[in-house]
């Protein structure tokens, strides 16, 4: 099974919790026993999973990324000026891949999944959400 969902993204440089409508697809599924794969669409953007406690992990995730690939330095910048969004959602990748057990995502209390926008605002990003059912 699959299925896209489409997320709007705010600002340039955020990470935007895409959790509950992944668990909308997982559980549409009625698949009891498999995997998730979430994808992003797009050269710019990734996707990662992280904690959700509350905003800090996600604005240090933002600010690291900012203080190991600053903006306005690199080659591809003079094609559209976006060099450094390339390259953190190449750091980052384009996806994750979550076990399904007795119906739901494997994920633990803390962990989130997070569309990382690193070239916005977008008001389409397109996530793939592809399942696996390992029971047959």
């Amino acid at each position: 099974m699959q299925q896209t969902i489409t997320v709007s993204t705010p600002r340039h440089n955020i990470l935007v919790d895409i959790t509950s409508e992944v668990e909308a697809v997982v559980k549409s599924s009625g698949i009891h026993t498999g995997l998730v794969n979430v994808y992003v669409q797009g050269a710019t953007a990734g996707i990662m999973i992280q904690e959700n406690w509350d905003d800090s992990v996600q604005n240090d995730v933002v600010s690291l990324m900012n203080k190991l690939i600053p903006a306005d330095v690199w080659e591809h910048d003079a094609q559209d000026n976006n060099g450094d969004s390339h390259l953190k959602a190449g750091l980052v990748g384009p996806g994750e891949t979550i076990p399904i057990v007795n119906g739901k995502m494997g994920l633990s209390t803390w962990q989130n999944i997070f569309l990382c926008e690193f070239d916005g605002p977008r008001t389409t990003r397109n996530v793939v959400v592809t399942l696996f059912n390992s029971e047959k």
